[in-house]
């Protein structure tokens, strides 16, 4: 596999906690990370950059589960679902042409 093979993975790795993986999001992509990073630079960059996103939509996830008490959480929930697949697709799409991509929204945890 080529190192924007590996790029792609750390991005598409985040889908797996919507097959039930708990924390899937955030081990998929870290694990992919730790294995590849120093072998590859863009897998480096981009390991961080979908970790950090993951752990960002996680927050987000936490407190919009807070907010399903007052109801408008179902809603934020539904919109971070969708928003978290969409941006790990095109991220993947970009990383596979070798394209770095930056998350919006994300809080930069790991530099």
């Amino acid at each position: 596999m080529t190192e924007y093979s590996w790029g792609m993975l750390c991005h598409l790795t985040a889908l797996l906690a919507y097959i039930g993986i708990p924390l899937g999001n955030i081990i998929g992509p870290l694990v992919v990370w730790l294995v590849k990073r120093e072998q590859y630079g863009f897998v480096d960059i981009q390991g961080k950059e979908s970790i950090n996103f993951q752990i960002s939509m996680s927050i987000y996830g936490l407190i919009a589960a807070l907010l399903t008490y007052i109801l408008i959480g179902w809603v934020l929930l539904a919109v971070l679902v969708v928003t978290n697949i969409v941006l790990v697709i095109t991220a993947s799409a970009r990383a596979s042409k070798g394209e770095s991509y930056r998350y919006p929204f994300a809080m930069r945890l790991i530099r």
